[in-house]
């Protein structure tokens, strides 16, 4: 088998995923994934796709990663495993797609208005 690549976004997060087979190693910008994402959830996030088909061991994903917070990393991480997943094998498409894992979440940050301090926070109205 070849690398599979594929691409996870949300908000401004970007994950670009090389998944080969191998023993289940996970690496995020050369670290660890323990390293990377010391939480036990955000770990699992990220894990989601491959548990579901039980595939965790069977497979080495190389991950560089861009942009946005731990929570966006996460959650654009998990969309771009599930998509090289579905590149690998097209019969999983529907467990992964019935548990969302393929919905890429559109939620981007409101511009901030001129005149105002925040995206929809106005400043205090005086009448006198």
């Amino acid at each position: 088998m070849e690398v599979i690549n594929a691409i996870g976004r949300r908000k401004s997060a970007v994950a670009r995923v090389y998944v080969s087979e191998g023993t289940g190693k996970i690496t995020i910008n050369k670290k660890d994934i323990t390293e990377y994402f010391p939480s036990a959830i955000l770990q699992y996030v990220v894990k989601q796709p491959l548990n579901l088909l039980e595939v965790a061991e069977k497979y080495d994903v190389k991950v560089n990663l861009d942009g946005g917070g731990f929570t966006g990393q996460s959650q654009a991480l998990r969309l771009a495993i599930a998509r090289a997943l579905v590149k690998i094998n097209a019969e999983d498409k529907k467990k992964l797609k019935d548990q969302g894992f393929l919905t890429r979440d559109s939620r981007e940050v409101e511009r901030k208005k001129p005149g105002q301090p925040k995206a929809r926070r106005r400043f205090q109205f005086s009448k006198r």
